[in-house]
């Protein structure tokens, strides 16, 4: 059986710019929920006193849920960096 293939340049060149794209959204988001993160341990935690109950409450779930979108973004990091074939760290 025959096989047909067609090499399409383009096709590299729009890979790589989507995982160029794919790279900044995911070092960006890796940035903002490590910030968010910090802040909401420390209104969780340290300075709690300041904070009323709910605000509490709603530090500590969101914790857990920044904690999650923080995994996310760096498994979408090393899916990038593997793609353009760099080093995954």
């Amino acid at each position: 059986m025959n096989t047909l293939v067609i090499h399409n340049p383009s096709y590299k060149i729009e890979t790589a710019c989507l995982l160029k794209k794919l790279l900044l959204v995911a070092n960006s988001l890796l940035a903002a929920s490590c910030a968010l993160l910090i802040t909401s341990i420390l209104i969780s935690y340290p300075f709690a006193d300041y904070f009323s109950i709910p605000v509490q409450i709603s530090a500590h779930i969101s914790t857990i849920v920044i904690a999650a979108i923080l995994k996310i973004s760096y498994v979408l990091r090393c899916i990038a960096l593997h793609g353009m074939g760099k080093e995954v760290r």
